[in-house]
């Protein structure tokens, strides 16, 4: 299903204030729905720079509160190779959001690596062993979300379609 971004609006807006919500608010580390608006993102908006847009901009906004440091790059390089995934695929489904979670862990903790740890190889193993926690997190909140948007998505831009309309 390609979305025509001029008829969704409303559920574009309203996913940027969900994906800003859910980064401020208490929640454990790296459960968040970012990763599934980037890969859905990347999947169903006809308009590319549409998919690219909303999770940087939800990541930019939401750093504004959070903070902003070095690492901002390689996380936000995470999520543009996740969008540029689901360009690629033809549904969402258990292997696409694994892929997506492994990709960002493997691009965000490079980025770790690279600004705290020993650049040698025990300090890349180190970095990726002491992330594996954080990976975790990463998975259930991928899979919660990707689902969650998958199941949802198509009810509510009917909803909105009918409200525009």
């Amino acid at each position: 299903m390609k979305i025509n971004f001029d008829k969704i609006q409303k559920l574009v807006l309203l996913t940027i204030i969900f994906g800003i919500i859910c980064r401020v608010i208490p929640h454990p580390p790296n459960f968040s729905p970012v990763t599934a608006i980037a890969l859905f993102g990347g999947l169903n908006f006809s308009d590319k720079r549409v998919a690219y847009s909303v999770p940087l901009v939800i990541l930019f906004l939401s750093d504004l509160i959070l903070g902003i440091s070095l690492i901002n790059l390689f996380v936000y390089t995470g999520f543009i190779t996740v969008v540029f995934l689901g360009t690629k695929i033809k549904s969402i489904n258990f292997g696409n959001i694994i892929l997506s979670s492994f990709i960002f862990f493997l691009i965000s903790n490079f980025g770790v690596w690279i600004i705290g740890y020993p650049k040698n190889i025990e300090g890349l193993i180190l970095c990726y062993t002491m992330a594996i926690p954080f990976f975790g997190y990463s998975i259930a909140g991928d899979l919660f979300f990707g689902y969650l948007f998958k199941f949802s998505f198509s009810r509510i831009s009917s909803i909105l379609q009918r409200k525009i309309n």
